[in-house]
C-alpha cells in the first residue's frame, strides 16, 4: 500500500481543508425512563495527518461521539441526531444508505473496541478483507486475496496467506485487533476513528498497535480520531486532546499544553489519577470523588460541579461555555475550557 495511491489522491480535499468537521453535534437517546443527552453540542475540526485524542471516564460519551460521526447512529425512533458532520466534504447524516456504505468503505474507517465482536465468527479472515476490496476497489477474487495478504503483512501478522483461511477464534487478541485495523485501512481512508484500539491488550502489544497506527498515518497522511480512557496512551500519540465529561467537551488544547497546564478541574483530577514512575510501590492513587451524573436529569450548571473541589455557587446556576485561555492577557484559540473557576490560569 503506497502513500501516493490513486485512491487517496482521488479522495483528497482542497489543500488545507479539514478532513473532518463536527459542528454542534448532539446525540439524544430515547429510553423508557427519559431522554439521554449522550453527546451535547460538540464542535471541532481535524486536518489531514493530524491526531485528535478524545479522553474521559467511561460513560462520558466518547464512543457515542465516534459512532455518531461515523454515521452508525442516525435519527430514528430511539435516537435524535442534530448538528452536522462533514467527512471529506460529505454531510454524513444527509447521505443515503448506499452512499453511507460507500463512505464507510472509502473515506472513513473505524477500529472498534472489541475485535471479537467486530469480526464475524463464522467468516474467515480473508472474507472480512476481500469483501471490501472487491466492492470498493473493483478487484477480482485473486487480486483481492493477494492484496488482503499484503494488508495482513502490513499490520505485522506473520504467515499472512495462511491467516486468510483462519477464523477469528483461531487468532490471538492482538492478532484479531491487527485484522480489524487492516480492515479499516483496506481502502486507505482519509479518516480513521480508533475507539479504544488497545483495550484488553498487554502493554507490549499496545505499543506495537499504536506504533503501527502512527507509521501507517505517516505513510497514508490520514487523520486519526483516537478515543481512549487512558491518558497515557493519548499523551504521546495525539497532536490535540479533547477532554469529555457527561457528553460535553470540558477542555481542549494541544497535547503538550493540556498535560502541562490543564485549566479544567476535571482534567487536573484525571491527570492526578495517573500512576507515576517515581511513586513508591502500592501507593494509593488519587481518585475523583462521586460518580458521573445521571444523564437523563443532569445538573443544571456545570456537570462536574457535584464532584469538583473548587465548585462555587455560580457553578450550579448555569453551564459554563468553552472559552479560550488567556496567555499574557491574549486569548489562545488553541486552548479552551468550560469552567468559571479554572486552575493554573494565572491572570484569568
Amino acid at each position: 500500500m503506497s502513500s501516493t495511491s490513486a485512491v487517496l489522491q482521488e479522495r483528497s480535499t482542497e489543500p488545507g481543508a479539514p478532513v473532518l468537521v463536527v459542528d454542534d453535534l448532539r446525540t439524544q437517546i430515547h429510553t423508557p425512563r427519559g431522554d439521554v443527552q449522550a453527546v451535547d453540542g460538540i464542535s471541532f475540526t481535524l486536518g489531514r495527518g493530524e491526531t485528535l485524542g478524545i479522553v474521559g471516564e467511561s460513560g462520558s460519551g466518547k464512543s457515542v461521539l465516534g459512532r455518531t460521526i461515523m454515521g452508525l447512529y442516525t435519527t430514528g425512533p430511539t435516537m435524535t441526531i442534530t448538528g452536522r458532520v462533514l467527512i471529506a466534504g460529505k454531510d454524513v447524516h444527509a447521505l443515503s444508505t448506499t452512499a453511507l456504505r460507500d463512505l464507510w468503505g472509502g473515506d472513513v474507517g473505524m477500529v472498534f473496541q472489541d475485535p471479537m465482536t467486530a469480526l464475524n465468527p463464522v467468516k474467515k479472515v480473508g472474507v472480512h478483507l476481500t469483501e471490501s476490496l472487491r466492492k470498493h476497489r473493483g478487484m477480482n477474487r485473486a487480486q483481492a486475496a493477494a492484496h488482503a495478504a499484503e494488508l495482513l503483512n502490513l499490520v505485522g501478522i506473520p504467515e499472512p496467506r495462511r491467516r486468510l483461511d483462519q477464523y477469528p477464534h483461531e487468532l490471538s487478541g492482538g492478532m484479531r485487533q491487527r485484522v480489524v485495523i487492516a480492515m479499516a485501512l483496506a481502502n486507505e481512508p482519509a479518516l480513521l476513528i480508533a475507539d479504544e484500539p488497545t483495550t484488553a491488550l498487554d502493554v507490549t502489544v499496545q505499543k506495537q498497535i499504536l506504533d503501527l497506527l502512527e507509521r501507517l498515518q505517516d505513510e497514508l497522511g490520514m487523520a486519526i480520531m483516537l478515543i481512549s480512557h487512558n491518558l497515557g496512551v493519548v499523551a504521546g500519540r495525539a497532536d490535540r486532546v479533547a477532554v469529555m465529561y457527561a457528553g460535553r467537551v470540558a477542555e481542549t488544547a494541544d497535547a503538550a499544553t493540556l498535560f502541562d497546564v490543564p485549566h479544567h478541574p476535571y482534567t487536573e483530577a484525571l491527570l492526578e489519577a495517573i500512576p507515576r514512575l517515581h511513586q513508591p510501590p502500592h501507593v494509593r492513587l488519587a481518585a475523583i470523588d462521586g460518580a458521573p451524573p445521571n444523564m437523563i436529569a443532569p445538573p443544571v450548571g456545570c456537570r462536574f460541579a457535584p464532584r469538583c473541589r473548587y465548585a462555587q455557587p455560580d457553578c450550579t446556576a448555569a453551564p459554563p461555555v468553552l472559552d479560550a485561555a488567556l496567555v499574557r492577557g491574549v486569548a489562545d484559540p488553541r486552548h479552551s475550557f468550560a469552567c468559571y473557576h479554572p486552575v493554573n490560569a494565572g491572570g484569568q
